[in-house]
């Protein structure tokens, strides 16, 4: 089962939107089947077969989540990120001000689900297959 050494190593080569797909497969390799990011403090949770799940901690001081999603800011922003125009703490700090609170990926589905502070869903993406 993975680690969360493992799962920091494969997270450090991510440097914008455009590395996650790459980021998505190969955690997805070491039998991760599914996680969810906080974005208050960046602490994921990564769950695994049989129950096997790890935490990676937090990241950075707590971000306050807006308490109205921000849906069209959102998602021009998030689609700036996944082009590669803005870093990891950007997106994070995006996410806050624009109410999401977390996000949640299912490699079993290749999807990428965004959750405001209520739990509702704001956006839900396919995560590309790589070529």
């Amino acid at each position: 089962m993975f680690t969360t050494e493992q799962i920091k190593a494969a997270h450090s080569k991510v440097k914008s939107g455009a590395d996650f797909p790459a980021y998505i497969h190969e955690i997805r390799k070491m039998g991760v089947t599914h996680y969810e990011a906080y974005v208050s403090d960046g602490h994921i949770d990564y769950h695994g077969s049989d129950g096997h799940r790890v935490t990676v901690p937090a990241k950075y001081a707590p971000l306050p989540i807006a308490t109205l999603p921000k849906v069209a800011e959102f998602k021009a922003e998030l689609l700036a990120h996944q082009q590669g125009k803005t870093d990891y703490l950007s997106f994070i700090r995006m996410c806050a001000d624009c109410g999401i609170e977390r996000w949640m990926v299912s490699m079993e589905k290749m999807t990428c689900i965004y959750y405001d502070k209520s739990g509702e869903k704001i956006v839900e993406e396919q995560i590309p297959e790589l070529s």
